[in-house]
């Protein structure tokens, strides 16, 4: 049965266990499953798109098949919305990557309109450290207006690049936001000079939380650190996009896919059979549409179990 229930109207009474409430008692009527005393709700994020790139919607609970390595896992949750996010925004401010200051800040205003009108947004630049450009308590604005004037008044370029330490801590700062669906916009050229954190411990850390990672390559190809396949593997494991734009004029473009692609989801959850603490397991959503051919899809392709941000828990 589709449940098209608003992740919004859900009871908020802290992040993870929101959403938790809100798959569980979904499924309330007798057919559906029963969960344990103490459930860990793997929750996916998908993108169901055509050969041409466009949204597939309107498809079933039962086009839908979840592997957790390679397992069939039974479908808790099902639901096709275009339910709010809190999105982060991550600009490289190192270097020459703000060449083209004011037409990123006009492309990521054109994205603010075209969002969910409830989708918040926390503007970040970061080089050796991550400094959040507005200056309210939260960090996040919903006002495309006030975003545009915090990037205009704020956004620099300087000093190194901590492109790793900037993505996990863009994470953590996504975690203080009112929505449970959390997405992470980067915008740089990938190149790392300054980190503290490997790139594979950023992958488990990525892999810990249920953040959908959206790159532009900013592309410097005379910098020594330019590296777009770091940017390619956050976009892949977490289900999100890598742009690469030719030119800086088409930056805008890859602005507007993203907004369209945030609003074109379908929401699934399950419960696992083994939650051991620590280990990667491996997801795969596959869709099974017989009148509609070439589809594709996105998902996160792995989660660290027993970690707090890659799955939601409940009790009841």
């Amino acid at each position: 049965m589709r449940a098209m229930l608003p992740l919004r109207a859900v009871l908020q009474i802290t992040a993870c266990v929101a959403l938790a409430v809100a798959l569980v008692t979904a499924q309330r009527p007798e057919s559906q499953p029963s969960f344990s005393a103490r459930s860990e709700l793997v929750i996916l994020d998908v993108a169901v798109t055509d050969k041409r790139g466009g949204f597939v919607g309107g498809l079933p609970a039962d086009a839908f098949r979840v592997l957790e390595e390679g397992q069939p896992q039974k479908v808790a949750f099902f639901a096709e919305q275009d339910a709010p996010a809190s999105i982060g925004l991550l600009i490289d401010a190192s270097g020459s990557m703000l060449v083209s200051r004011d037409r990123m800040i006009a492309s990521i205003t054109s994205l603010a309109e075209a969002s969910n009108p409830d989708d918040e947004f926390a503007p970040m630049m970061f080089n050796e450290r991550v400094i959040p450009v507005l200056t309210s308590r939260s960090g996040f604005t919903s006002d495309p207006n006030e975003l545009r004037e915090a990037l205009t008044s704020n956004l620099a370029a300087l000093g190194k690049t901590a492109f790793h330490d900037a993505v996990a801590q863009g994470i953590d700062r996504l975690g203080t936001g009112s929505h449970e669906r959390r997405v992470l916009i980067v915008l740089s050229d990938g190149g790392d000079n300054a980190s503290r954190l490997t790139f594979d411990e950023l992958i488990k850390k990525v892999q810990s939380s249920n953040v959908v990672i959206y790159t532009i390559a900013l592309i410097d190809r005379l910098s020594p650190g330019y590296d777009p396949g770091a940017l390619r593997r956050l976009a892949k494991v977490t289900g999100g996009l890598a742009f690469e734009p030719p030119t800086r004029d088409d930056v805008s473009k890859a602005f507007r896919a993203i907004a369209a692609d945030i609003r074109s989801r379908y929401t699934l959850a399950y419960e696992p059979a083994d939650t051991s603490s620590g280990k990667i397991k491996n997801v795969r959503v596959i869709v099974d549409a017989p009148h509609r051919q070439g589809l594709r899809v996105r998902t996160r392709t792995g989660y660290v179990a027993g970690s707090p941000g890659a799955a939601a828990s409940t009790r009841q």
